[in-house]
């Protein structure tokens, strides 16, 4: 099986960029996404769902300059589980989106 997720959301925040030394550059940033569903009696809701993303290089350069908070965004990228020790010095885990394509809507 591919480990692939797409989405189409609004950014939550300005990305956040990193540029190294290297000259490679990094975004950070969350999207919200929505769903909608009906209760028994035909009432609408709609629920909002945050996902923590980041970019690499070409991917970064293009979502720092297109995106801004409240940009709509449709991204295709994998799921990344990354670990690391708290500042309590718990072992955590952190699941993030990964992406490797963005197109702003």
């Amino acid at each position: 099986m591919r480990n692939q997720v797409q989405l189409i959301g609004n950014l939550g925040i300005d990305p956040e960029v990193t540029n190294f030394e290297s000259g490679t550059k990094k975004v950070r940033f969350t999207l919200a996404t929505n769903e909608s569903y009906s209760l028994q009696s035909g009432e609408k809701k709609q629920k909002t769902f945050w996902h923590n993303l980041y970019a690499w290089g070409p991917t970064a350069n293009y979502i720092a300059k297109s995106g801004k908070k409240g940009t709509q965004l449709a991204v295709t990228g994998k799921l990344v589980t990354q670990k690391y020790i708290s500042k309590e010095g718990l072992s955590r885990q952190f699941t993030a989106i990964e992406v490797q394509k963005a197109i702003a809507l």
